[in-house]
């Protein structure tokens, strides 16, 4: 009897494709019951399928819902309860109670049904079970977390948005004539409410959002976009929080990590270090991360947390600033339907809060459909329907649009919105206007082979909504909403402010960026690569002379290749500094995080002791294997020089990494740049040309290799140099120093370029 409930929904929604799915369960019945029996209990499901219909419409966001999700922790669809003690109470146990073959034949029939027709019957039939029936040992375990959620500690209030668009219009520069990509789209979110918007690729679901959340490209966007009636200001930014399609994470940063950097850098600075760690944790806790907080992140080559968790990391990354605006791109692409189904609920749980939550999704399962209470459907850029989610069937019924059988309602509706009609039936209008078409042409089809194209059903889905719904919508965008005239000026009147104090900023970046790289600047394989080099070298230069005019030679070319060596690395480890960053540089200064310029000290400085720490090792092995002068002045001379080249190596890579931001572009014009410096080192050739001998000032290759002629050897001797004599070395020191500065502004004004900071 419980498949008849469950499917009434979709039969109603549907037309006769879902009445016939019920009839095909009463037959199956009927074959297993006695005659008497079947007339019995038939009249009695007819008496509870016309209580469902009466019901079908009603709101996610019911109490019953509630009481359902308070039941089961909070976790609703997506926990785990053990059988042996649990007892599910269910509405229509007394229609059943009777019959014990009856009970069996629905369960039987119910089975079928979920596992044919893919369908979730919505929340108000799906009862929860009676807390009181678990024992101990039957607490509700999160799926993914394995442990209880805790209740929820963010306790302060939310400030209440409410968005509302209209006629929202987006082009972009192409050739010829611009692109439209949106156009005229309105609509409305209120706190507590969860937004969707669905639609195929490429219907403008993305691009409606980024303009909404106010993350417009470089199109022309055109329409009202209000914010508790007022327009956008950049004093929203720290009240929205935008979830990106992409888990932007760093990979070797744990997720307590994560979210504690998270927290120092844009909470208030009113609050103190302390409280903003415990936010962090509470956060951990809210969102049943507590079992993996001292997991990697992880990513391509890391193993780390799994696809549900990283999604709950980065949305915690949001909800950290308790925001009254919370956008996502696509939160449940790639996961399992289980874990898609715990974001959504988590989704909503969020817009209980008093939250306004505004998501994209592509194709959602019939049960993360009926979790929303809001949808806009896209198609081609154009709206098909906004409204109520739980009204979306019935208004597509009514215009003549059903399914031939039962279905997920999300997948009905983007079959719609692609203009696939095999297993849609149109209306009767439609038909008969490509009928006319094709007649028109002379091409005399049956009834049963003409089908509507897209374009047809896409042009009758907009006009559809134009003359039925978009002016009752539009006249509701236009009143006034019902809010205080001091709730209206909070939204204008609050100034920008950073979280923290630029030398905060500065120091908390530095901490996070040894963190993270240290994994790859330590590890065995490059540890190794160092030594086992430094080895080699030492044992080719074993115990060299510089008494003999050979032994002279074999050491300066023991010195050329060290400062060869020292200045190709650093080059080509900083060249995917920023362009591995762009993204979450991109994601961080959106919502004022930090000043790119404590970004760009810190992420700079932070490189130099893991930067120092292998040359270090590199020349205790090389220095005294190779009998170069073992006295500590002209060891820690030698050091500081090729300390030196490094640093201005490492500024050369961030200069082209920064001005590129494209790897393939940076390494090639890298690899040209460190063979040309190397070139014009001054080992291979002595004698360059005059017009191209200003080369050779330019490479740090040839002020490191001459400084370490200096220290070694005094005066140096002129077969080993391009001139006839060398001062005391000042001159190399300077050219050293000015290009560690002077690439580093360059870098700088280049990352400031691509990246402006917001105003």
């Amino acid at each position: 009897m419980m498949e008849s409930i469950m499917e009434k929904p979709v039969a109603a929604g549907g037309g006769g494709g879902g009445g016939g799915g019920i009839k095909h369960h009463g037959r199956a019945k009927s074959e297993q019951l006695a005659p008497s029996q079947s007339l019995s209990r038939t009249a009695s499901a007819e008496t509870v399928l016309s209580n469902a219909d009466t019901t079908t419409g009603q709101s996610r966001k019911s109490s019953f819902g509630r009481k359902q999700r308070a039941a089961s922790g909070g976790g609703g669809n997506s926990h785990i309860r053990k059988s042996r003690s649990a007892q599910l109470k269910l509405d229509v146990e007394d229609l059943v109670s009777n019959s014990a073959a009856l009970s069996r034949a629905s369960s039987a029939s119910l089975g079928f049904s979920f596992t044919f027709t893919g369908f979730t019957p919505p929340p108000q039939y799906m009862h929860s079970a009676d807390p009181a029936t678990f024992s101990d040992d039957d607490t509700p375990m999160d799926i993914e977390a394995g442990t209880r959620r805790r209740k929820k500690l963010m306790t302060e209030p939310t400030m209440p948005i409410y968005l509302k668009f209209t006629e929202v219009k987006y082009r972009v520069a192409a050739k010829g004539s611009p692109r439209e990509i949106l156009g005229g789209i309105s609509g409305s979110a209120s706190p507590g409410e969860v937004l969707a918007l669905m639609g195929p690729s490429g219907s403008g679901k993305t691009t409606l959002l980024s303009i909404l959340g106010g993350r417009a490209g470089g199109g022309a966007v055109e329409g009202c976009i209000s914010y508790n009636d007022e327009p956008y200001c950049k004093s929203l930014k720290r009240r929205i929080g935008f979830v990106t399609q992409d888990d932007v994470l760093f990979t070797h940063l744990t997720v307590k990590e994560t979210l504690t950097y998270a927290a120092l850098l844009r909470l208030p600075r009113t609050m103190t270090r302390q409280q903003k760690k415990e936010r962090a944790m509470d956060i951990i806790y809210e969102l049943g991360l507590e079992r993996c907080q001292d997991t990697m992140i992880g990513g391509s080559f890391v193993r780390g947390v799994s696809g549900g968790e990283r999604k709950r990391v980065c949305i915690g990354n949001e909800i950290l600033i308790n925001p009254s605006l919370l956008f996502l791109d696509e939160p449940t692409s790639g996961l399992d339907s289980t874990t898609a189904l715990r974001i959504v609920q988590l989704l909503h749980d969020i817009a209980e809060d008093g939250k306004t939550v505004i998501t994209t999704i592509h194709q959602p399962s019939s049960r993360l459909f009926h979790n929303f209470d809001k949808l806009i459907l896209l198609g081609k850029g154009s709206l098909l329907y906004f409204g109520k989610a739980s009204e979306a069937m019935p208004y597509f019924q009514s215009i003549g649009c059903t399914p031939l059988f039962a279905m997920n309602p999300a997948e009905f509706l983007l079959d719609l919105a692609n203009g696939n009609t095999n297993d849609v039936s149109v209306p009767s209008e439609l038909d008969d206007k490509v009928h006319m078409e094709n007649h028109n042409l002379e091409n005399n089809n049956s009834k049963n082979d003409c089908r509507p194209s897209a374009q047809d059903v896409h042009e009758y889905l907009v006009d559809a909504y134009e003359t039925r719904v978009a002016f009752k919508e539009k006249k509701k965008l236009l009143a006034p909403l019902p809010i205080s005239d001091d709730l209206k000026a909070t939204i204008t009147s609050s100034k920008r402010e950073w979280g923290t104090s630029w030398w905060q900023q500065y120091s908390i970046l530095f901490c996070r960026g040894i963190k993270e790289r240290r994994h790859d600047y330590l590890s065995w394989m490059r540890i190794t690569q160092v030594i086992a080099t430094s080895v080699i070298l030492g044992l080719l230069w074993w115990r060299s002379d510089p008494r003999t005019l050979k032994g002279l030679e074999d050491q300066a070319g023991l010195l050329f290749f060290i400062a060869v060596f020292w200045g190709f690395f650093p080059v080509f480890t900083a060249i995917f500094t920023f362009p591995q960053e762009r993204a979450m540089l991109n994601k961080e200064r959106a919502v004022d995080m930090y000043k790119l310029s404590a970004y760009f000290l810190a992420r700079t400085t932070s490189d130099l002791p893991l930067d120092l720490f292998l040359p270090v090792v590199f020349m205790v092995i090389v220095y005294f294997m190779a009998g170069l002068k073992a006295t500590a002045t002209h060891f820690f001379l030698s050091m500081l020089t090729v300390f030196l080249s490094i640093i201005a190596a490492q500024g050369l890579g961030l200069v082209i990494g920064a001005s590129l931001l494209d790897i393939k572009k940076a390494t090639t014009l890298a690899s040209v740049t460190v063979m040309t410096f190397m070139l014009a080192g001054g080992f291979f050739v002595k004698t360059v040309p005059p017009f191209i001998s200003w080369l050779r000032y330019l490479s740090f290759n040839y002020h490191t290799y001459r400084l370490l002629l200096k220290v070694q050897y005094d005066p140096v001797p002129e077969i080993l140099t391009t001139t006839k004599h060398m001062d005391n070395g000042a001159t190399e020191v300077a050219a050293l120093v000015a290009m560690i500065i002077g690439y580093r502004v360059l870098a700088y004004l280049s990352l400031r370029r691509v990246n402006a900071p917001s105003s």
